[in-house]
């Protein structure tokens, strides 16, 4: 079975197995994957291109990290799209839909204590109401910014309290969508984008306090 490297990386980075900062090394990507380095080159230069991995001096290719200035602009759009996704969806959503939504809000309750799962789980929830609008375009644009999404890093659904509150918030979307209630769908939308974007910000602020001036981890053992 040939395996597409690309296709593969993209991937895992796309599922967070490979996270921002994280180095991706030719050479022990070549004894993985049992192939020469010239195929691995051609995919890292690809994924550079399409700016999921970045060459930093002294450690080579890393997977890409986001500015702050960046993840605000990222979550601007989330907010707009999301928003139109689901007073699109109140307008459109079958009620086969509807009901899928409400399943899977009861099954994200069961693996509350599982931050990686419920975060796949999560962003299938968003690809149904962007499905459920019925608009191509606006699933197009979403799509943009798919890759960009992957390089926030870890979770906000690991915050303490977030899964709880971030389901919530889901079962509040899908209520207005259900009542076909666009103002109030896009509304809670946008909350809950917002909602998000705030504990991203307290994971940024954590990270820097937890950093010294020269970008070296600080030892938290005492």
């Amino acid at each position: 079975m040939k395996i597409d490297i690309f296709e593969t990386l993209q991937n895992e980075i796309l599922e967070g197995q490979l996270q921002p900062g994280d180095r991706v090394k030719e050479a022990e990507l070549a004894n993985r994957f049992g192939l020469s380095r010239t195929p691995i080159r051609e995919a890292l230069r690809r994924l550079e291109t399409r700016g999921l991995l970045v060459h930093e001096p002294y450690r080579g290719m890393v997977v890409a990290q986001l500015e702050a200035s960046a993840i605000g602009e990222l979550y601007v759009m989330r907010e707009i799209l999301d928003s139109s996704a689901a007073r699109l969806a109140a307008q459109h959503a079958t009620d086969a839909e509807i009901a899928a939504m409400e399943a899977q809000i009861a099954r994200d309750r069961k693996i509350l204590d599982d931050p990686l799962k419920l975060a796949a789980s999560n962003r299938a929830f968003h690809i149904a109401i962007y499905r459920a609008a019925h608009n191509r375009f606006l699933v197009k644009a979403s799509d943009t910014l798919t890759e960009s999404l992957a390089l926030l890093g870890p979770t906000t659904l690991s915050a303490k309290g977030r899964s709880e509150r971030s389901i919530k918030e889901h079962e509040d979307i899908v209520a207005a969508i259900k009542q076909r209630d666009g103002d109030r769908a896009s509304a809670a939308a946008r909350d809950h984008i917002r909602a998000a974007f705030q504990v991203r910000l307290l994971q940024l602020d954590q990270t820097i306090i937890e950093t010294d001036p020269v970008g070296n981890a600080l030892d938290n053992t005492d």
